[in-house]
């Protein structure tokens, strides 16, 4: 099981990120001002009509005001993790392609292993006979490179339909899951549209998170989620697509969190 002082330094890290965000942030200073939040509680009686989470529809139309007064980008980055949790998932070799398959994704997971390239095709521009992404995947399978492609299942066979079949069986596909769709496959990895990649599942068949990266507490609305590293836009507490109820456990042969339904 996940040892106590391991339990400890998780959450510490996680009320950190909170109580910086309080502090920092215009948007998380005045909603917990006025509404409150648990977990930590920082206005002694208000502790807010979800525990404090935040739906992620009203972080997108406020996303200037998760930006710390000290300044930052608010580009929201749907690939954010990807490089984190791919390991977990799948053995990279050096060399390797990393093919993000995402109409929403505008530039290629910055976070993966060294030695490590990643691109982004749009799914809707797969018939483009000059797309560059395209010539570049074809390229990489054709000298004989890994190719792994990360994406829903529909847009996954769209890439594999837009290659030649010698080369589609060479394609790794690794699918994308959100929360609600855990049981939907065998393998994947975690995804969530706004907070990006969460986890993935572990060869002993469970969802482990990034916890190095990601802190998970259940709250009235759902599983609200947390990134303890960022710098902005922040995501504190933001519930996952679809508001899903989730459970956040150990694992016992790993001792890491774990999700599951």
């Amino acid at each position: 099981m996940l040892t106590r002082s391991a339990a400890v330094l998780w959450r510490r890290a996680y009320r950190r990120v909170v109580r910086s965000a309080f502090d920092t942030v215009p948007f998380y200073r005045e909603r917990w001002a006025l509404d409150g939040r648990t977990e930590p509680t920082l206005v002694p009686g208000r502790t807010g009509s979800v525990d404090g989470a935040t739906e992620p529809e009203v972080l997108r139309r406020t996303v200037v005001d998760l930006v710390p007064l000290s300044g930052g980008s608010t580009r929201l980055d749907p690939t954010r993790g990807l490089g984190h949790v791919l390991p977990r998932a799948r053995d990279l070799r050096t060399g390797a392609l990393v093919v993000v398959v995402d109409d929403a994704a505008s530039a290629p997971p910055s976070d993966l292993p060294r030695g490590v390239r990643g691109c982004v095709v749009n799914p809707d521009l797969l018939g483009d006979a000059d797309s560059a992404v395209s010539v570049e995947v074809t390229n990489a399978l054709h000298r004989g490179s890994q190719v792994v492609a990360v994406g829903g299942d529909k847009e996954l066979a769209r890439l594999a339909s837009a290659l030649p079949e010698s080369l589609a069986r060479r394609l790794d596909r690794l699918p994308r899951r959100t929360l609600s769709e855990l049981d939907t496959g065998p393998y994947g990895v975690l995804h969530d549209p706004l907070l990006g990649y969460l986890g993935a599942l572990g060869e002993c068949g469970r969802w482990h998170l990034d916890f190095r990266h990601v802190y998970a507490r259940r709250t009235k609305g759902g599983l609200a989620v947390t990134l303890l590293t960022q710098r902005s836009p922040v995501l504190v507490d933001v519930l996952v697509a679809g508001g899903v109820h989730a459970a956040v456990e150990t694992c016992p042969r790993h001792g890491t969190p774990v999700v599951s339904l």
